[in-house]
């Protein structure tokens, strides 16, 4: 099997860096240092390797260093697969980011085709009993993991409904307008739903033979309005059927922009969003590592991982755990913590990063496990 990982990362004026570099040798990578050092930024800065807005979900003019205010620029040199690639994403000031691979501009979509990233952060937590939108995100992101054209499909149905709904709210009653707005919905809608079953399938399959000291949840995806048709023909004609009832609410009431995503502890018999804080947490771990598992056979390599104060929840015995299954993928995983010790159980088998901040500037160095 294939590796994938970063074996060098450049940030300019980025977050609180004004420069930057961590050369990277392949192993996991334990970052320590104080609360607001600037640990999750270079997370932060690995997963802008992938398409979307990164891990907080930033828009581009919030990653620019103050107060020059010059624009930012992330490089990074990735070994995927049998190959190697430099990467570049950036935005100068008031623009979008942009991104190249090898020198060459291209779609974000371009960088799920040479590297896969997952990532499992604080503030997904409480996914399991905040709202809908944070679950649908989460299973976007995993099913974005597998199928990189994905997004694609998300922004062409989101795109149409909109324009539908704005047809909705002007109490527009004319058949002939929606039409061709919900055919487009249908045929980027069926293949999203298709995208995720694929998905959850994987996932599955990467659950149920697995060697793992975490729980195997076992995850649906649900809707309001019952079972979501899963076929474009069918999603026409059900968009179609429900005009009306959509016209009294001013939006769309059906379609895959409306799902949850459920996650049932099997050996314990209870729904994710009943268990304890601290098993909520393994739930999400375990999905991490399923996804993980799963990518490995899919794409031909383990993901690059980061893992944001992962250890802050976990006891010795779990943390060591985490840290044998990270290992025994042969991921690379950028893992963030506030001491040294929260990393111990690793040992030689990890790289040590230090981050420290100073008159709001961060630096980051090598540092011994």
């Amino acid at each position: 099997m294939g590796r994938l990982c970063l074996t060098r990362l450049t940030l300019s004026h980025f977050r609180s860096y004004r420069r930057g570099e961590v050369v990277a040798d392949g192993r996991p990578i334990a970052i320590h240092g104080p609360n607001g050092a600037g640990k999750t930024s270079l997370l932060e800065a690995v997963s802008l390797f992938s398409p979307g807005r990164g891990l907080r979900r930033a828009g581009a003019d919030d990653l620019i260093r103050r107060p020059e205010a010059l624009g930012w620029k992330l490089t990074g040199v990735l070994r995927s697969l049998h190959h190697t690639h430099e990467l570049e994403s950036m935005a100068e000031p008031g623009a979008s980011r942009s991104v190249r691979i090898d020198s060459k501009a291209v779609a974000q979509a371009g960088l799920g085709r040479v590297a896969r990233v997952l990532w499992l952060v604080p503030s997904m937590d409480r996914l399991w009993i905040e709202g809908v939108e944070g679950r649908r995100r989460f299973l976007d992101r995993m099913t974005l993991s597998f199928v990189p054209d994905h997004a694609e499909a998300s922004l062409t149905y989101e795109k149409a409904m909109r324009e539908r709904n704005r047809l909705l709210k002007d109490a527009v009653r004319d058949a002939h307008w929606y039409v061709a707005l919900e055919r487009q919905m249908a045929e980027a809608g069926a293949r999203i739903i298709s995208n995720r079953q694929h998905a959850l399938g994987l996932l599955r399959d990467a659950t149920r033979d697995a060697a793992t000291a975490f729980p195997a949840p076992d995850l649906a995806i649900t809707h309001p309005e019952g079972e979501l048709p899963e076929d474009e023909a069918a999603l026409v004609q059900v968009l179609g059927e429900n005009r009306r009832r959509d016209l009294q609410a001013g939006r769309t009431l059906i379609g895959p922009h409306r799902v949850d995503l459920s996650a049932h502890w099997v050996a314990k018999g209870i729904s994710a969003k009943d268990a304890s804080t601290g098993e909520q947490k393994a739930l999400l771990i375990s999905l991490i590592l399923a996804n993980a598992r799963a990518l490995a056979l899919d794409f031909g390599a383990p993901p690059i991982l980061l893992l944001d104060e992962v250890a802050a929840h976990l006891d010795a015995g779990r943390r060591a755990a985490l840290y044998d299954e990270v290992s025994a993928l042969d991921a690379q995983a950028w893992m963030t913590g506030t001491g040294p010790e929260l990393f111990a159980e690793l040992g030689a088998r990890a790289q040590f990063l230090h981050v420290t901040e100073k008159d709001g500037e961060s630096r980051v160095e090598e540092a011994s496990s």
